[in-house]
């Protein structure tokens, strides 16, 4: 079975501190990601340079979420992180600037 990686690309909400945002992460998002048996492995990473064609979206963050099977991740984010994204998006992001990309690795 191939592996998955999601990455999220994220955009903080005007007002929202990078410091607010990361402490939120620390104590909620990894908690509930670990909490979540098709994760592999999730990491969000603060962005620190962009190229020039990237740079006008704006993003701050992007996520690396590395998953077993995407139907059960689906199905346990519903379940397990549905106030998680609630939390986030009515907090922290904006919505209208979160995508997804979806991979799977090329073995060497």
């Amino acid at each position: 079975m191939p592996r998955i990686v999601r990455y999220v690309l994220a955009k903080m909400k005007p007002g929202v501190s990078r410091e607010e945002y990361e402490r939120f992460e620390r104590a909620v998002d990894y908690v509930v990601s670990s909490q979540i048996k098709s994760i592999v492995s999730y990491r969000t990473h603060r962005l620190t340079e962009v190229g020039e064609r990237l740079a006008p979206m704006g993003w701050d963050y992007i996520e690396r979420i590395e998953i077993t099977d995407r139907a059960a991740y689906e199905r346990e984010l519903e379940e397990k992180g549905k106030q998680l994204l609630e939390d986030l998006y009515s907090k922290y992001l904006d919505r209208s600037y979160t995508t997804s990309i979806w991979s799977e690795l090329i073995e060497p």
